[in-house]
């Protein structure tokens, strides 16, 4: 048996960046128990809707400062000018029609690529920059269907889907949003399904807390591991590569608060043992497991 999860996400939201590690943890725990839909919320069709809300690259990148205290790598060089999602989310999505497999670990490159470089992630070069730390992905063939009709067509679906959350829990809880005149699920919100149709909403940034319980009172019986008994575990299971905050979530049992020195330093031996390498992101690290190819 398994739950649906539907993952309502925009690769421009800090917020649902800063949900990274909880995330981590659900895919680590439940594993194949939870079916995962990622769908994309649009956030913004250029930069100069941001302007027009009085944000400025140097105010946005002062606002990274505010978050780093969720444990997610930041960089703070503020980009030459405002971007809108809609470019991105479209990437993803072409990448869902054409390379599915790769769909999720291209959202995460686009979060990266936001949160800790400079790039500019509404045009098209700095986008393949973004794409290129993905493995095996044909970097020209997702940009280059970013305006394909199909594409489109499945984003402003993503779109509509996203903008239903009038009435629901995540609106009750004053987690949903209306910036373009229809209530809409902020980033991250989570709706999960199970096979007889009840539905639980776990809406915008939530601790890993909540969705444990909406888990849990949708289906007991789901089968749950318990933490990795070590990091290299959490590594070759997640091998998309984990940051140090999601390393130490994935560590602590039974939902207890993350030892990111603990996990940094067997992350630090791990590295040495040359069992696992280190790429600089932002503020901190990417750990995957193994040797670099390159």
């Amino acid at each position: 048996m398994t739950i649906s999860a539907t993952h309502f996400t925009d690769p421009g939201c800090p917020w649902a960046y800063s949900a990274s590690p909880a995330l981590a943890v659900l895919r680590w725990r439940f594993g194949d128990g939870l079916d995962w839909r990622l769908v994309t919320i649009g956030l913004t069709e250029s930069g100069e809707q941001y302007e027009r809300r009085g944000y400025t690259p140097a105010r946005s990148a002062r606002g990274y400062l505010r978050f780093r205290r969720y444990g997610m790598p930041f960089a703070t060089e503020p980009r030459r000018r405002m971007a809108g999602t809609s470019r991105a989310c479209r990437a993803i999505v072409a990448t869902r029609l054409s390379d599915p497999s790769r769909e999720y670990a291209v959202f995460r490159a686009l979060q990266f690529g936001w949160f800790t470089t400079p790039l500019v992630l509404d045009e098209d070069a700095d986008i393949a920059r973004a794409l290129s730390r993905v493995p095996g992905l044909d970097v020209n063939a997702v940009v280059g269907a970013i305006d394909d009709p199909a594409v489109v067509k499945a984003y402003e679906a993503d779109r509509d889907a996203a903008r239903s959350a009038v009435g629901g829990a995540t609106e009750a809880q004053g987690r949903a949003a209306n910036t373009d005149g229809v209530v809409r699920f902020t980033a991250p919100s989570v709706v999960f399904s199970a096979s007889d149709g009840r539905q639980l909403e776990a809406g915008g940034f939530q601790p890993l807390e909540a969705y444990d319980v909406v888990i849990a009172n949708l289906d007991p019986a789901l089968p749950r591991r318990d933490a990795p008994s070590s990091v290299e575990e959490a590594l070759v299971a997640l091998s998309y590569g984990l940051t140090t905050q999601e390393v130490a979530a994935l560590m602590a049992a039974r939902n207890e608060a993350p030892d990111r020195r603990a996990a940094e330093e067997a992350l630090i031996e791990l590295t040495a043992s040359g069992a696992c390498s280190r790429v600089p992101l932002g503020d901190d690290a990417l750990w995957v497991a193994g040797q670099p190819t390159g």
